[in-house]
Order: C-alpha cells, then sequence, then structure tokens
C-alpha cells in the first residue's frame, strides 16, 4: 500500500496483482486529479486551465483491465511531473537555495521541469515564488515513491517470468498535418524495448483502424529511459493517444468513443500476454532474458 501524503490521499491508485504473477504492467504517470490546496491557492490560474496540463483520463481508459497491474497516479500533473528526472528543476521558481540536486534541461527551460512552471497553452501556474523546501517535499511525497514502485512490481515479474514489461500511457493534442499519427509509441529510439515488443503493439493499434508512428514526436521520457533497461531484462514502451480519439478537450469529458480505446487498451493487455513466451523466444530477446 502507497503511503499516504499529507492529506492522507495515496500518491497513487494501484489495482490488479502487483506480486509478479504478471509480466505486464501499465502506468498512467498525468492523470492525476487531485490539486493540493496549496496549488489551488497558490495559482494565478483557474482549476480548467490547470486541468489543460492532464492527460485527461488516461487511467479510465486502462480500468477495463483486470489481473494485470495497473498504477495511476492520483496528483496533479501540474503539482508535479512524474515523466521528469528528479533533478529537473527551475531555482528561479522558489524563493531560496535547493537543497536538491538541480539540472537545467531544455524541458525545464521550456517550463516543464518535475515541478512545472507552466500548465497548458503555456500559462504560468504560479502567482509568487514558491518555498524552496517544497521541491524535496514533492519529490520525497510522491516522485521518489511513485518510482520505486514501479521498479519494484517490474523486479517481481522478471524474477518470476524471466522479463517484464513497462507500458507508460499518456495522451497528446491532435497532431497536425495530413494524416498526423493517432498512437505514438516510444522506446527511446530502440533503448528501452526489445523490437519486437514494439512491433506486436504497433500490430495491435493498426488492427484497431489507427495511424501509429514510433518515437515522433514523442520517444519516451524520463520513465522509459529510467526502467526500460532491455539488457537486465525490464522493458518499457510510451503510448501516446490522440485525445481527439476519447476526449472532448474543451469541456474535458470522455466522449463516445471512450469505450472503444478502452477495448483497444484491454486487448494490448491481453495480446502481449498471450504472446509473451513467443516474445521471449525472439533473438536477441532470449538471451537478455535468461
Amino acid at each position: 500500500m502507497a503511503a499516504a501524503t499529507p492529506n492522507d490521499l495515496p500518491p497513487w491508485h494501484l489495482t490488479g496483482e502487483p506480486d509478479g504473477r504478471w509480466p505486464l504492467l501499465l502506468a498512467s504517470p498525468h492523470s492525476g486529479r487531485h490539486y493540493p490546496t496549496a496549488l489551488l491557492a497558490g495559482s494565478r490560474l483557474g482549476l480548467m486551465q490547470l486541468r489543460r496540463a492532464e492527460d485527461a483520463f488516461v487511467d479510465a481508459l486502462l480500468d477495463g483491465i483486470s489481473g494485470v497491474p495497473v498504477i495511476s497516479a492520483t496528483h496533479a500533473r501540474c503539482w508535479i511531473d512524474l515523466n521528469r528526472a528528479p533533478d529537473e528543476l527551475d531555482p528561479a521558481m522558489f524563493d531560496g537555495a535547493l537543497d536538491v540536486p538541480v539540472t537545467i534541461s531544455e524541458r525545464v527551460l521550456a517550463g516543464l521541469g518535475v515541478i512545472p512552471r507552466l500548465a497548458g497553452h503555456g500559462l504560468e501556474i504560479n502567482a509568487a515564488r514558491l518555498p524552496a523546501g517544497q521541491a524535496a517535499d514533492r519529490l520525497a511525497a510522491l516522485h521518489r515513491p511513485w518510482h520505486d514502485q514501479i521498479a519494484g512490481i517490474l523486479a517481481a515479474a522478471r524474477r518470476r517470468h524471466g522479463a517484464a514489461l513497462l507500458i507508460d500511457c499518456h495522451s497528446m493534442p491532435s497532431p497536425s498535418g495530413p494524416r498526423p499519427p493517432q498512437i505514438v509509441l516510444g522506446d527511446c529510439h530502440g533503448r528501452s524495448s526489445h523490437p519486437a515488443i514494439m512491433t506486436a503493439i504497433e500490430d495491435h493499434f493498426r488492427r484497431q483502424g489507427w495511424r501509429v508512428a514510433r518515437n515522433s514526436p514523442y520517444a519516451g521520457g524520463h520513465t522509459t529511459r529510467r526502467h526500460g533497461q532491455p539488457d537486465s531484462g525490464i522493458h518499457a514502451v510510451q503510448i501516446e493517444i490522440d485525445r481527439a480519439l476519447y476526449l472532448d478537450q474543451h469541456r474535458l469529458t470522455l466522449h463516445s468513443g471512450a469505450g472503444r480505446v478502452r477495448a483497444a487498451f484491454t486487448g494490448l493487455a491481453q495480446r502481449l500476454l498471450a504472446d509473451w513466451p513467443r516474445l521471449l523466444a525472439a533473438p536477441p530477446f532470449a538471451q537478455a532474458a535468461e
């Protein structure tokens, strides 16, 4: 059971059986809808403006999956972004020196660090600088436990099955251009997962009639880079789904397409489980899983 945060809300919801009996784990790090009082009180934005940063209701797209563990964040992405490295922090956002490591990455410069400066549409979140101690507090309460929990579930699955797979689930604004992708799969350009897994996932979504791209414009974030270690038997793939397939993006409500997307994710989990022995036998997958 996840440790409770100061407001007694667990940092995640976890369903299924996370004891290693399944080689698969699905995660939704950006669908949290809890907005702490300190965030709302200190923000220059209203709730609906803050919610534009969510991967809204991606957790609801996974709720048809049974048995297989599914972990979904509870806290809003505007409070902490679990798909960023813990040192991706902007010191200028705080009222004093930070007592945690800091790396000024391109994402930090864009206002999208582990504690974001910007919400959707490039809007500034905070009306004033944050207390410096909040950085360490949010990381300790939410970021570190989230990734420790994921690592523990994957390690248990690898011990039992020889290899394990994390599917990190996200949604994206509708891409522009002629016939843009509706699903984008990211494996850090082949570094976080065996290609046989990517091929199986791509084939599954193409069979649903959707356009699928690999690693462009999203190749994977901190989660896939941290947990995806194919040579050690842990594989990770990021899935981005066009929000227009399931979401009214103005009202942030599910529309009639959500059932089809939910069925596709349930079917993906079932297919990966059914194909797991064949995937394990695919070279060089077999050598890495031994």
